[in-house]
């Protein structure tokens, strides 16, 4: 199996910002959910199309829509998976928060977004392979995407998302290895900023 896949559809940027059937709460959160996928001890990691750097799928959560109702939308939007295709094994406890870098914050767009709150869901393929599929919005999310180990998305992803990745994989580790425990901490972890590893460690509490 290669390092990552590629996918042919086309390089197109997708905008940061919510459409306007996204929540944004009164402080300028913007509701939103992750996915986190699990193959075996592995999870999905996409590329943002045009190698805008590795994430997981995630994406705002709509007016009348429900958290979950979100997630099963999103896979199906980003990377082309079906609901019967995974099995839900859980879900944060709340909300986790990050702001946007003054220089990502639209400040002509009402109601100002300045950050996303998630709540994050951890699923697990049914099957061993899947097939991804990026095209089927007009502009695709992701354009490659591989399998790695549970914390390295914590290093892939851009650097003001870190801290929220770092708590919600921490806080779902449990609930991925039920029965071995999480796998250690990489050697990297400690070089993490304090702000990752505070939130880290608040999860695990």
């Amino acid at each position: 199996m290669p390092a990552y896949r590629t996918h042919a559809g086309p390089a197109l940027w997708q905008t940061l910002l919510p459409l306007m059937s996204d929540v944004i709460d009164r402080d300028g959160f913007r509701a939103n959910v992750g996915v986190v996928l699990m193959r075996q001890d592995e999870v999905f990691l996409g590329r943002r199309t045009g190698g805008r750097g590795w994430q997981f799928p995630q994406g705002g959560v709509r007016a009348g829509e429900t958290p979950e109702e979100a997630v099963y939308r999103e896979l199906g939007e980003e990377i082309g998976i079906d609901p019967d295709a995974v099995e839900l094994l859980g879900q944060t406890r709340r909300w986790l928060r990050y702001r946007l870098p003054p220089r990502y914050v639209r400040r002509n767009q009402r109601p100002l977004c300045i950050g996303q709150k998630q709540r994050w869901f951890l699923l697990r393929l049914r099957q061993e392979e899947a097939a991804f599929d990026f095209a089927r919005t007009s502009e695709p999310e992701f354009d490659q995407w591989r399998w790695v180990s549970y914390w390295e998305p914590v290093k892939e992803v851009i650097y003001f998302k870190r801290r929220v990745y770092a708590r919600a994989l921490t806080e779902l580790a449990r609930l991925a290895f039920p029965r071995s425990g999480p796998p250690p901490l990489p050697a990297w972890w400690e070089r993490l900023g304090s702000g990752a590893r505070r939130a880290a460690s608040a999860a695990a509490d």
